[in-house]
């Protein structure tokens, strides 16, 4: 292998795992060595990295010894459990779960958004939730022109936000309601083809659910700003991978839409797709397995004096997961 890191996978064999093991090879990331864990019942499951086949080993506290960089996506208790023994083998942890996101410890970091908190981490960086990644990539362009000081967003996120067997589910779901059979769901509480519900995420107090509260603590960490509005609905719809999104900014001045096409057109990790004459704009399907978040349907909000809308679609394992970890490590 290259020269390079060291570099440990936890949760290897799971949906965001092998989309980092792609994007680490895509990517050309300096690895030196490469080392694959899961949990006991993968253990000697062959993965292929750069043309060579690697057994996975299972995941255990003496796992990051002489590692540099450890990029966990096995889960928040598997994360919180193995985040000392990581830390102190000498390892940054760059972990896609939620366990330290909202630690003030920790830097909660977007590359295109907040790539200098980086340089504040004790040896944890934590990946933001898919939903708020694939937001804030969009609406710092325009915060950049005229800060935002309120945020109403729909997303619509697809099966792969809820892992592997989630995307098993809606595609043999989908077979058996095309075939006129049942189909008992088991791992969404829902049935999920041709059927949309309310995330899935347990619902506060407030009466918002997890994943909303997610986009709002996050989106005011990475930006830096607890004044900044958010009000999220979020919705699991049947589409296997990426995530849609719309949104709702209100800016301190008005942003023409001009102005803001120009700025997104520049803007790293975006493309726009705004093709008003042709109906042409932003979809899952064109998004998978692309780094670019695709951002269109750019207008003004008729409701504000200062207000845009904007739809985007983004890879949810992609830049929503696995390639923002991955831009972590490249900044590191």
């Amino acid at each position: 292998m290259a020269r390079g890191f060291h570099v440990a996978v936890a949760g290897a064999t799971g949906a965001v795992g092998t989309e980092m093991l792609k994007t680490l090879e895509k990517r050309n990331f300096p690895v030196k060595s490469l080392r694959l864990l899961a949990s006991k019942r993968s253990v000697g499951r062959e993965l292929e990295f750069r043309g060579e086949k690697l057994k996975v080993e299972e995941l255990t506290e003496n796992s990051f010894q002489g590692m540099d960089i450890a990029l966990f996506s096995a889960g928040a208790s598997r994360s919180k459990e193995f985040a000392a023994a990581t830390v102190k083998a000498g390892a940054v942890m760059i972990d896609n779960s939620s366990a330290f996101r909202m630690d003030a410890k920790v830097p909660l970091v977007v590359p295109e958004v907040n790539p200098g908190d980086v340089k504040q981490h004790q040896g944890i960086i934590a990946n933001p939730n898919c939903t708020t990644i694939i937001l804030l990539v969009a609406v710092k362009p325009l915060h950049d022109l005229s800060p935002v000081k309120r945020i109403v967003v729909s997303t619509y996120q697809s099966a792969s936000g809820a892992g592997a067997l989630a995307m098993e589910e809606l595609e043999k779901s989908t077979a058996a309601y095309l075939a006129g059979q049942t189909y008992q769901h088991s791992v969404l509480p829902h049935p999920y083809a041709f059927n949309l519900f309310s995330h899935n995420s347990d619902v506060t107090a407030n009466g918002y659910n997890q994943e909303e509260m997610k986009m709002v603590h996050e989106t005011r960490k990475i930006m830096h700003d607890d004044a900044i509005r958010v009000c999220a609905t979020s919705v699991r719809v049947p589409v296997l991978r990426s995530h849609a999104e719309a949104i709702v900014v209100e800016q301190a001045r008005k942003v023409s839409v001009e102005e803001a096409l120009a700025a997104l057109a520049k803007a790293p990790g975006l493309k726009v797709v705004d093709d008003r004459k042709a109906n042409y704009f932003p979809m899952p399907i064109d998004s998978n397995d692309q780094y670019d978040v695709l951002v269109g349907r750019v207008r003004d909000d008729l409701s504000c004096d200062t207000g845009l809308a904007l739809f985007v679609c983004g890879d949810q394992l992609l830049k929503g997961a696995a390639l923002n970890a991955v831009q972590i490590a490249e900044l590191l």
